[in-house]
């Protein structure tokens, strides 16, 4: 069956090329028994594609029934899948079929395939390899002949390498991917879909349905709808009882869609106030960070205030220099400064002594003869650089772990192991 033929059976609408190429891999393993991963955000319409697979296949006059495993509490999950005999667990006042067995022949689709739990993610690997199962309560084999059809809008590939999803049942699964494009990458389909929905919410409730203007049409295509298909006949379905008029300019349409989020510009990294159980693993290089731009910050300002004393005649322009500065003794600091190398924006290793010759009161007069500056020994390391930081911060502070937290970016329970590791005294 062509794409054209599938698209008028199952009232299919969409001509972007990233959906019909899905839909196409669908067709071409309909026919097949292969297990198949639907993969796609929420709303986009995954489980049409596992009906399509289920109707054109040779399993099409046996049962298929959709089962949205995150809905599905952990502890009973194994029971509603497999089955149970009687007086497996309290309440089991009988035995049960489960979908497997009741579905033998037919297709099973399993949404949200992430939610699973490792305990049933095993039971589910054996009967996609040899169709074997056992009843919960039971040591009885059973033997069933099912296709598994499984979709997730999370990406298992990091599920596995959190440890929350096996990578074998992954590739068992992955047999064919199938992936949906989500609505924003489909922007020629909105107009098209949105019609759809709008004329038949009217024609079932005997109403007038909506014409969009052609400034509707363009914020229509630019919205970026987050909930997808759902949240488009969601918004038909307002527009429709809701406006008085039947035709809709851009200013209708955009009090019924949801504001977007403002995103950050910038592409740097940034503080965040981690209160999670992995917060530690994220608090060394947040703290890092924070050094960083702190250094550079005080780097940034020691130029201004050099740039300043230049400008202002308090130090020889010929006195600031790049990075190559001679030390005439080990034991004073006179700096010999290198001629003709004037460059303000390369800091060099030594600080100036604002206090003696660079002081900036008009009333002294400059000597070059007495200018010195200090050698000073900086610590450069990042733990020492980390514990002088949180010393300064618990002192601002005095004390109170919580705001000194907030302020370095992390959080209270990161804090006290710190303090614990520096072996800093309060």
């Amino acid at each position: 069956m062509d794409i054209q033929s599938v698209k008028q059976k199952f009232n299919i609408i969409g001509n972007s090329e990233n959906y019909l190429r899905a839909l196409e891999v669908a067709i071409r393993v309909a026919p097949t028994d292969l297990s198949v991963l639907i993969t796609g955000e929420s709303g986009v319409g995954k489980e049409v594609f596992s009906k399509i697979i289920h109707e054109l296949s040779n399993r099409k006059h046996h049962a298929f029934i959709a089962v949205n495993c995150g809905a599905i509490p952990e502890g009973t999950i194994d029971s509603e899948l497999f089955g149970h005999e009687k007086g497996a667990f309290t309440g089991a006042v009988d035995s049960r079929k489960g979908y497997f067995e009741v579905v033998n022949g037919g297709t099973i689709f399993l949404d949200e395939i992430g939610e699973m739990p490792q305990s049933t993610q095993s039971r589910l690997l054996r009967v996609l390899e040899s169709g074997e199962y056992i009843r919960v309560g039971s040591s009885k084999v059973h033997k069933t002949d099912v296709r598994v059809i499984a979709a997730t809008n999370v990406n298992l590939q990091e599920a596995i390498a959190t440890g929350k999803f096996r990578e074998d049942l992954y590739y068992r699964l992955n047999t064919v991917p199938i992936n949906v494009p989500p609505l924003r990458e489909r922007q020629g389909d909105i107009p098209l879909l949105f019609r759809r929905f709008t004329t038949a919410f009217s024609d079932q409730n005997k109403m007038e349905p909506i014409r969009l203007t052609d400034d509707a049409k363009i914020l229509l295509k630019q919205y970026r709808w987050p909930g997808n298909i759902r949240e488009l006949k969601n918004v038909a379905e307002q527009m429709t009882v809701l406006l008085p008029t039947r035709e809709a300019n851009a200013d209708d349409l955009r009090r019924f869609l949801n504001p977007q989020p403002q995103y950050s510009q910038s592409h740097l990294p940034i503080l965040s106030d981690f209160s999670s159980s992995n917060d530690a693993q994220y608090s060394e290089r947040e703290i890092m960070y924070k050094l960083l731009f702190d250094m550079r910050k005080d780097i940034n300002d020691l130029k201004g205030f050099l740039l300043n004393l230049a400008e202002r005649g308090a130090i020889p322009n010929e006195m600031l220099h790049n990075d190559i500065l001679q030390v005439n003794d080990k034991n004073d600091a006179i700096a010999t400064p290198t001629p003709n190398e004037f460059n303000p924006y390369v800091i060099s290793p030594l600080s100036f002594n604002t206090n003696s010759a660079y002081n900036t009161d008009e009333n002294e007069t400059f000597n070059p003869n007495n200018a010195q500056a200090e050698v000073i020994e900086e610590s450069y390391s990042l733990a020492d650089k980390e514990k002088e930081m949180i010393v300064k911060a618990l002192r601002k502070y005095k004390g109170r772990r919580k705001l000194a937290a907030k302020d370095l970016g992390i959080s209270e329970r990161t804090l006290y192991r710190k303090i614990k590791e520096y072996d800093i005294q309060e």
